[in-house]
């Protein structure tokens, strides 16, 4: 080929000729199968359903309401029998999520195209619809994520409940006033962030206070069935049921709702709930606590006497705009973005995996090509902004400077310290641990940054929804997570390399940054080594992000776009990801007074880590 194109000799195209006679036939040839196309519309219905083909759903849908006396008998027909096969083969395992909801877009289409012949059909007072049920769905104030919400809608709505979506950021009384005005049967909350749990709390608090009685659903990645039986059961008398994930949506809401499983269902509910308060009673009964000085005692060494801190090749605030998309490709973590989609497994042995590797290569091939639609058209544009600060530790706290002679300060980072026994040779860490005390008289930093993939996804999405396509929003939305921490994972290479140049020489491949295997850590507030989430006010003073990027703060501190990261950047060779575990009373009041916030302010926002009831005395 190369000989033809540059033309390098005089025999090149009959030589070419000759090697493509050699190989033709060799080819894998992909041919469609249209002969469901000759199958009755019913039928036609049911097969583009359960395959998720789109294609002619607009042209069949009508070809079958032209066939009956009203279109809601299409409905009720073949589009029901089409998605409770969807239905029982999902219960059964042998459906996947992406597949379903592919299938919720085919029915979406299908439903859009009848809308208008049904409402004709209500202004006769003709009206005799029914569902299995009518579900009120929300994000919790303060938090902006919802792939996982809208998907569980989806399912929901294959198996013919009415799904109410109030979206993002939802405080409790719109919830109950919506669930007024819709006489909703169910309230399913969702979040990510920790300080949704306790927003969960006061929902189920203000159901009971202000009478109702329907069930309520809580869903989310922060979320536990422990923390619900816990902390959200207690404070509502009627159900509160943990959802785990999309596949036990549908039997959850459908056993909450029927008059013959309801009560052997929630009679199991109570009794595990029953265990998991008792366990969790037995457990924290059962920690092994240091006191805090104990814990300080067993801090990390960093060697300070015989070490020299790496300086930054620059102090101060660096912004990125419009920051090319090509070049955090290469940096994404699919698994996550598999997880995401209720399929398990580590990429890329997940595409070969004898369960669901058929359905992992066709979703991967979804995601690449839209990726590369994405990146070629600029769907998404991304805004990044790092900073490099002279830093010392002072016991449990980072102080930040202006100048490196340490006399301007730049305000406090504070961090919290494991405070359970660890094992022999194990210290008790504290992120302070990793940046140079003051006495040492060295001069270490500290760096930090906020990233952001999601600016301009609105319109995309916006489009997606008028063409009733979740599918390619919910993927949209994966894709735009996916890039974000892509683009962490980018700069924090930069860091390391160029920017704070302590590892100039490293050369690692993605799947060992994946690993963690680089020097340095970058760990983000909000979770293991620096759960509050209140640090992110400072964070976004420091590096003033609102106005550089674009990233603003919700009321609970969640990032929005939510396809945003953020965090901290420590150079220490020994410095490494950890969890603070769960805190003790004596750390707490320390911190609280370190921050100068009450006690019952930073006990609301630290409450996942409590290894003590607030509501208790010593």
């Amino acid at each position: 080929i190369e000989d033809v194109v540059l033309n390098h000799r005089e025999d090149s195209t009959d030589r070419l000729v000759e090697f493509a006679e050699s190989v033709k036939g060799t080819a894998k040839v992909v041919t469609k199968d249209d002969a469901w196309r000759r199958q009755p519309v019913a039928k036609r219905l049911e097969h583009a359903l359960i395959k998720g083909i789109a294609d002619f759903v607009v042209e069949d849908t009508e070809e079958a309401r032209q066939s009956v006396e009203r279109p809601l008998q299409v409905i009720e027909g073949p589009l029901m029998d089409g998605m409770n096969v969807v239905g029982d083969l999902f219960g059964a395992g042998k459906m996947f999520l992406p597949q379903v909801v592919k299938s919720a877009r085919v029915m979406k289409k299908a439903v859009a195209h009848l809308i208008p012949y049904i409402e004709e059909e209500k202004a006769r007072g003709n009206d005799t619809s029914t569902n299995a049920g009518r579900i009120i769905m929300a994000t919790v104030k303060g938090d902006v994520h919802d792939i996982g919400k809208n998907i569980v809608g989806v399912v929901l709505q294959c198996n013919n409940f009415e799904v109410i979506d109030l979206g993002v950021m939802v405080p409790a009384e719109k919830i109950l006033e919506a669930a007024r005005e819709h006489n909703a049967d169910i309230i399913g909350l969702s979040g990510l962030i920790t300080p949704s749990l306790d927003e969960m709390v006061h929902v189920a608090k203000e159901m009971q206070r202000t009478g109702f009685e329907v069930p309520l659903l809580i869903g989310g990645a922060t979320t536990s069935r422990a923390h619900t039986a816990v902390k959200i059961d207690p404070g509502y008398e009627s159900p509160v049921v943990h959802v785990k994930d999309a596949s036990r949506a549908v039997g959850v809401a459908q056993s909450l709702l029927s008059k013959e499983l309801r009560a052997a269902f929630l009679e199991k509910t109570r009794s595990d709930f029953d265990m998991l308060r008792e366990r969790h009673a037995g457990k924290s009964a059962r920690i092994d606590w240091l006191t805090l000085d104990a814990a300080r005692a067993n801090r990390f060494d960093g060697g300070w006497d015989s070490y020299t801190p790496p300086q930054p090749s620059f102090t101060g605030v660096r912004c990125f705009e419009d920051y090319p998309l090509e070049d955090l490709v290469p940096y994404i973590d699919w698994t996550p973005f598999f997880v995401s989609w209720e399929l398990a497994g580590r990429f890329p042995r997940i595409l070969d995996d004898e369960i669901v590797g058929e359905q992992a290569r066709q979703l991967y091939d979804d995601a690449r090509a839209m990726l590369d639609k994405l990146v070629a058209e600029k769907w998404l544009t991304a805004r990044a902004v790092i900073g490099f600060f002279p830093a010392a530790s002072i016991g449990d706290d980072i102080e930040l400077f202006h100048d490196s002679g340490h006399h301007e300060s730049a305000g406090t980072v504070h961090t919290l310290r494991q405070q359970t026994r660890r094992g022999a040779g194990q210290s008790n860490h504290a992120l302070a641990d990793f940046i140079a005390p003051q006495q040492a008289g060295l001069n270490d930093h500290i760096g930090a940054f906020a990233v952001s993939t999601g600016f301009d996804i609105e319109n995309r999405l916006e489009q997606f929804e008028r063409d009733h396509d979740d599918y390619s929003s919910i993927m949209l939305k994966a894709l735009a997570d996916r890039l974000a921490e892509a683009f962490a994972e980018r700069m924090h290479h930069l860091v390391r390399t160029e920017y704070w140049g302590y590892a100039r020489d490293e050369a690692l491949e993605n799947e060992a940054l994946i690993d963690e295997a680089y020097t340095g850590i970058r760990p983000a507030p909000g979770y293991p080594a620096c759960p509050d989430h209140t640090e992110k006010p400072f964070l976004w003073s420091l590096l003033d992000v609102e106005g550089n990027t674009g990233i603003r703060l919700t009321e609970s501190h969640a990032m929005f776009p939510a396809a945003s990261v953020s965090g901290w950047y420590f150079s220490h060779p020994q410095s490494r990801y950890f969890g603070v575990g769960k805190i003790n009373r004596d750390q707490l009041h320390d911190y609280a007074r370190r921050k100068g916030q009450d006690a019952a302010t930073a006990e609301r926002w630290l409450a996942p880590i409590l290894g003590y009831d607030p509501d208790t005395q010593d």
